[in-house]
């Protein structure tokens, strides 16, 4: 039998910017003034292609904070760029998963392997959810319409888990201490 297959090779490139002696190498700059020429033709060939108008959401669908009226949305889809455009992203929702599932093991979600009990760290899973907070806030726009109702989803119910478990933990902590007196 004959190999149908190509024989696939690879090039290793050293984008390193100094030797070993601390020195500038001369591949190095040379990459980059060819990455800055080729961003600023890049630049050009886009300043020259006319843009589309940016869509805007009419005053007339606002209410008071500048964010669309809940009634609005069918006035709103005709304006708004198409969210299907975007594909969604697999590693996306993978990224979502992962800090959903550790902050969800902070809230309980996992057992410390000594004592058998759920582990609780508040604070760790106060800073997973404001990480999902930021990466909502960052991506907004940018994301297909299932990425973004993952997001939202994921953070909601995050919030309320957190909530209603640092309720729990504080009185927990109140009952515990109106015993020691």
């Amino acid at each position: 039998m004959t190999d149908s297959k190509k024989e696939e090779s690879f090039k290793v490139i050293d984008r390193r910017l100094f030797t070993e002696q601390g020195e500038l190498r001369k591949e190095a700059v040379e990459e980059e003034r060819r990455s800055e020429d080729a961003a600023k033709k890049a630049a050009a060939s886009a300043a020259s292609t006319p843009k589309k108008p940016t869509p805007t959401v009419p005053t007339s669908l606002t209410g008071t904070g500048g964010l669309p009226r809940p009634d609005a949305s069918d006035e709103l889809a005709a304006d708004a760029p198409a969210e299907d455009a975007i594909e969604p992203s697999h590693n996306f929702q993978m990224l979502v998963d992962f800090i959903t599932r550790n902050a969800a093991a902070m809230l309980g979600g996992m057992t410390d392997p000594r004592t058998g009990k759920a582990f609780v760290d508040l604070e760790g899973a106060r800073e997973m959810i404001d990480m999902l907070d930021v990466l909502r806030e960052k991506t907004r726009g940018n994301l297909a319409k299932v990425d973004d109702d993952l997001l939202l989803e994921v953070i909601g119910s995050l919030k309320l888990s957190f909530m209603e478990i640092s309720k729990a933990a504080s009185e927990a902590m109140a009952k515990k201490a109106g015993e020691k007196k």
